[in-house]
């Protein structure tokens, strides 16, 4: 069983010759949860306001154990200053996909936005996994929240 201390060796392909001339995605500080995903570019693109590309990032890598997967996530930075998010929310790389990981990058800003070569563009974090069964029940055991939804425990 792996602990939280464990460091997981992940298999790293480098797909894109292009590749090549980026590190490969590292933590930025020690206490960095998602390490930095770059933009694998031989030039750049720019998004226009409201437009969305698939954005490579060169690299494509092998979760060990089906208990992980890895969550893309937006740069908070990007985010913030030019309204850059990912389309699809959070991007999920279950354990068995092995293919090129792309960025689905979204303009939600008021001005064009250039993505440079080698470009951080979003972050992967790799977490643990729950696997679940079904047991179908006519009734849920009661809780104090209920079924309230959106808005129900306050502001």
């Amino acid at each position: 069983m792996m602990e939280l201390n464990d460091t997981i060796a992940v298999p790293v392909r480098r797909v894109s010759p292009l590749a090549k001339r980026f590190p490969l995605p590292s933590y930025a500080t020690a206490g960095a949860a998602g390490l930095d995903l770059r933009a694998c570019l031989a030039e750049p693109v720019t998004l226009a306001p409201g437009e969305r590309r698939l954005i490579p990032t060169g690299i494509a890598i092998a979760l060990p154990s089906p208990q992980l997967v890895a969550l893309v996530f937006a740069r908070s930075g990007l985010a913030s200053r030019h309204g850059i998010q990912l389309a699809n929310g959070v991007g999920v790389i279950d354990s068995d996909y092995r293919g090129e990981i792309l960025c689905a990058l979204q303009n939600a800003g008021r001005e064009p936005f250039t993505v440079q070569p080698g470009d951080r563009i979003a972050q992967l974090v790799v977490m643990p996994v729950a696997r679940i069964s079904w047991r179908e029940v006519e009734d849920l055991e009661p809780s104090e929240r209920g079924a309230g939804g959106f808005g129900s425990t306050g502001t």
